[in-house]
């Protein structure tokens, strides 16, 4: 996004010193800021819709940032998130993940590496990578029990049709994108959350497990994604047809 100052970013922090410094320097940069003291305010805030950002911290009162982040997701709310917590641990930063974080920050950070952060995340999710990657695929694609809608992100299986979150979208589009080939975790950890090094590759299988919901007719044993254990996943079903 090139004119930072139509780039809304929404503070959830309830630290008063970090919450005041982080809206004073994300200002500085040229960013629109807008800030909130419990989760409770900030899930209100969230809900508004205007922010193209979260910044979020774990530790909040009234409702827990993870809280917050679970519920936002589990409505359909895909604003990108950034996790800031002074829980540097693993299984908190995987957690996180887990529920639709798009990155994660350990407390404390320096001013460069947390606009560097936001710069990759705004990149990734609005006018970067993904929105090259889109390009590849488009229209309406026809499989075997499945129609897959590239530009509404949505899938019909057995005639219901269901609407995918950003990631399911994006890990569905790899694997169709390189249908009949294995793609590993770590190659959809690289280009769907945009992550070379994470302690574990659990974040993938978990939204296999909610994707395989959506578009399989029995996902312990699925026709379209199939696991090829020890590697990765495979996209196997047949192409029927494709409307652009």
């Amino acid at each position: 996004m090139s004119n930072l100052s139509e780039t809304h970013i929404l503070v959830i922090e309830d630290e008063q010193d970090l919450r005041a410094g982080l809206q004073h320097n994300l200002e500085l940069e040229g960013y629109v800021v807008s800030t909130a003291a419990d989760g409770r305010e900030g899930l209100r805030k969230a809900r508004e819709g205007k922010a193209n950002l979260i910044l979020l911290d774990l530790m909040l009162p009234h409702m827990s940032g993870t809280e917050v982040l679970q519920h936002l997701r589990e409505t359909g709310n895909e604003t990108p998130v950034i996790i800031l917590s002074a829980k540097g641990q693993d299984r908190d930063k995987v957690q996180g993940l887990e529920l639709g974080a798009d990155d994660y920050l350990t407390k404390p950070f320096g001013l460069t590496e947390l606009t560097a952060r936001i710069r990759a995340v705004l990149r990734r999710t609005q006018s970067g990578a993904k929105a090259g990657d889109r390009q590849a695929l488009s229209g309406v694609m026809v499989f075997p029990g499945l129609t897959v809608d590239w530009g509404r992100f949505t899938v019909q299986s057995e005639g219901e049709e269901t609407q995918l979150s950003r990631y399911e979208a994006e890990i569905l589009r790899m694997l169709v994108e390189h249908r009949g080939q294995v793609v590993s975790r770590q190659d959809l950890l690289r280009k769907v959350w945009g992550y070379v090094h994470l302690p574990t590759t659990r974040t993938v299988d978990n939204h296999i497990a909610r994707l395989r919901k959506k578009i399989e007719h029995d996902v312990e044993n699925p026709t379209h994604v199939k696991t090829v254990h020890g590697l990765g996943y495979c996209f196997e079903s047949e192409l029927l047809e494709h409307r652009q």
